[in-house]
């Protein structure tokens, strides 16, 4: 792909209403973008089904909900949950008697993780088994899921799973030396791409961002045909993430926040939309902006990308909605601190030469630099000390409205979608909010 390809008008829901049912492929938790989609699908009409990853023992093995904790999330999601557990991944499956690639990263510490090698016949063997779990678990929900439609109803499948982080212990040391390490204490991304860490982080971000979708698509064929046989239509969306277009000296420009790890993945999963495109099932990766949840956090400055969404609100209609939120925002800042002097120091970020060479879609996703990192982790320093209450951040309700708006965004778009990859930018992300609250 030479070029991101970006939703460019405010889509319409014509497909889907009341009693069609929504199926949310991966489960609910915290602050994060399936709950924009979600609340699409709820004002629709639509029923809600969900499935659940399960729990993990503290032996390791995976279980399904308890009854308490059934009752929980199916409250949470505010629809029936099937408890069989779909935990996508590898890194906790073994053998019988065996090590699991988690129980193989035990001896692995900040000093020598980057000579730790592994036994890969034995991590492979790990992944066979880990494959042939899910794919097993996925075809017992299917059974279940067919007996939960009825006949004549659209269907949508919504994949949302994503992740795939072994658990050892010193990985979050190396992380922060990672994404957010400056000076003395930066650490290049390309070394965690060239240690068998990486690898095998690589080898689990595909098996539950990606591999995942391939398995709902083709466990799903079935399904697929006996719903549009009745009548009905099926779709399938997925989040992405490949850089957005945001405002940047006063044009709509692709960038990126530098370095994605989990892009290889995100690119494997837009395969799978592709090769399904193909077959004429109607599947679309979304790539949405930027925004902070509780597992972006890790990444420093990831944030800093949704901040120029105040300047696309103006450019993009303006009105009294845009004016609440400007001054919601300006009111988080410490006292002679203004939205216009942060938006000029991200501008400055956005245009200096050393972050504009990580804007290459044809390259990406990138590895870090010690000056690129540097800046991006010095920025977001900054502008977080500007606000009266770290916790409370300009970036987080913008967050909100990202959320809010592309979930209304794939709703309507999946309904006709253009293609199997699409681009949500900041003017599409405007336009729907100054829309849905004018």
């Amino acid at each position: 792909m030479k070029h991101s390809i970006p939703l460019t008008a405010l889509p319409e829901n014509t497909v889907f209403g009341a009693g069609d049912v929504f199926v949310l492929f991966g489960e609910l938790f915290g602050r994060g973008y399936a709950t924009g989609l979600i609340e699409a699908a709820k004002a629709a009409g639509m029923d809600v089904i969900g499935i659940t990853v399960g729990r993990r023992e503290d032996d390791g093995a995976l279980r399904a909900l308890t009854d308490e904790e059934h009752a929980a999330a199916e409250e949470n999601l505010g629809g029936k949950i099937i408890n069989i557990p779909l935990m996508a991944g590898f890194d906790m499956d073994a053998p019988a008697g065996g090590e699991t690639p988690t129980d193989m990263l035990g001896d692995m510490t900040l000093d020598n993780w980057q000579e730790y090698k592994l036994d890969w016949a034995k991590v492979d063997a790990c992944r066979e088994i880990g494959t042939a779990r899910f794919t097993e678990a996925l075809g017992r929900v299917m059974a279940e899921l067919e007996g939960l439609i009825p006949e004549g109803k659209n269907v949508f499948f919504a994949h949302t799973m994503a992740g795939g982080i072994p658990r050892a212990k010193a990985f979050l040391a190396i992380a922060n030396r990672i994404y957010k390490g400056r000076g003395a204490r930066h650490m290049p991304s390309q070394a965690l791409m060239d240690s068998d860490l990486g690898k095998l982080i690589l080898q689990n971000f595909d098996e539950v961002t990606a591999n995942s979708f391939g398995h709902l698509l083709e466990q799903s064929a079935a399904l697929r045909s006996k719903i549009e046989a009745g009548g009905g239509q099926v779709r399938y969306s997925a989040y992405g993430y490949h850089g957005t277009r945001v405002l940047i000296d006063g044009a709509y420009q692709w960038q990126t926040y530098t370095s994605y790890t989990q892009g290889y993945a995100k690119m494997n999963l837009e395969a799978f939309a592709q090769k399904a495109w193909e077959q004429g099932v109607k599947a679309t990766v979304f790539n949405c902006p930027e925004i902070r949840t509780n597992s972006s956090d890790v990444f420093a400055g990831i944030e800093l990308s949704l901040v120029p969404l105040l300047e696309a609100y103006r450019k993009e209609g303006g009105g009294d909605w845009v004016q609440g939120v400007w001054d919601e925002c300006q009111a988080l800042l410490k006292e002679g601190e203004t939205l216009e002097a942060i938006l000029e120091t991200v501008g400055a970020y956005q245009q200096n030469p050393v972050m504009q060479s990580f804007y290459n879609f044809e390259a990406w996703p990138m590895q870090n630099s010690p000056e690129q990192v540097e800046m991006t982790v010095g920025t977001s320093a900054d502008i977080v000390a500007l606000h009266k209450n770290r916790k409370e951040l300009v970036s987080d309700v913008l967050s909100a409205h990202v959320v809010s708006a592309t979930g209304a965004l794939i709703f309507g778009a999946s309904s006709n979608a253009d293609g199997p990859v699409l681009w949500l930018d900041h003017d599409l992300v405007a336009q729907q909010l100054i829309a849905a609250n004018s």
